[in-house]
């Protein structure tokens, strides 16, 4: 498994994001979009039935589950939240948009990723009961991980546990098994998480003893589903208390670091 670094963001990088980003819009638009201009003269006006006819029918023509529409940051566009991430669509349905969307009014502000942390938050809280929790005594910070057991940089991580728990840190585990559904690293995952003692079954299996076999009811899948539905493609993949993300490991340190940053 690869491990992602995370560097600080040069002024260049950032300004080149931003236009690939708008490049992106642009190409997307011509891709997906008639020669009409967005509908924005009912911003605002639909009702909650309205919506869900809206998703019924996208869904169908684009196959995607819709599971959310909602209002965006942007007159006239529609934020629709999808077992394929986040989208836009306009609020007349005929424009449909994968794009990165930034306010730059008075300061550059990426609205996407402010939608998409809350979008993992919203998901996170979901799964508050089912996640294999590694609670700090002194507890500042709470961070959600998706992990898998057989990952070395997961591994790395959990071994800072004491580390990171002495930090005020609570790490709070979520499955991602990356062999998928059908296959042996998630039928170990459901065991770990149907053991009789989670934390002690995840810990030995991160030390590379054999996972004993266990079933029971357990949302394994189900995070496994929200992990990629918002883009979790390795782990561990750190999800902060602002809804950011930290994809890959860092030492219990430098994530202190980031939490603090990320708190302001």
């Amino acid at each position: 498994m690869t491990n992602y670094v995370k560097a600080r963001p040069s002024a260049n990088s950032f300004s080149q994001k931003m236009v690939y980003g708008m490049f992106a819009l642009l190409a997307l638009t011509a891709l997906f979009v008639s020669s009409a201009s967005f509908a924005d003269d009912h911003a605002g006006n639909m009702t909650a039935e309205q919506k869900d006819t809206m998703a019924s029918e996208l869904g169908a023509k684009l196959q995607l589950r819709i599971d959310t529409i909602a209002d965006s940051q942007v007159p006239g566009l529609l934020e629709i939240y999808t077992d394929r991430g986040l989208f836009y669509v306009s609020e007349d349905g005929q424009y449909f948009l994968q794009a990165r969307v930034y306010d730059v009014q008075n300061e550059i502000v990426d609205v996407t990723e402010n939608s998409l942390k809350q979008m993992r938050l919203d998901g996170i809280e979901k799964f508050k009961d089912s996640a294999i929790e590694f609670k700090a005594e002194n507890e500042k910070y709470v961070v959600n991980v998706f992990t898998d057991a057989t990952c070395g940089y997961c591994r790395k991580l959990h071994n800072e546990m004491d580390q990171l728990n002495d930090l005020g840190i609570t790490v709070r585990y979520l499955a991602f098994p990356r062999a998928g559904i059908n296959s042996g690293v998630y039928t170990d995952a459901v065991s770990i998480w149907c053991a009789e003692d989670p934390q002690d079954a995840i810990t030995k299996a991160k030390a590379g003893e054999n996972v004993a076999s266990a079933s029971c009811a357990n949302e394994v899948a189900e995070q496994y589903n929200f992990g990629k539905q918002i883009g979790v493609n390795g782990t561990p993949n750190i999800i902060l208390p602002d809804g950011s993300v930290v994809p890959g490991y860092q030492p219990a340190k430098s994530l202190e670091l980031a939490l603090q940053a990320a708190a302001g």
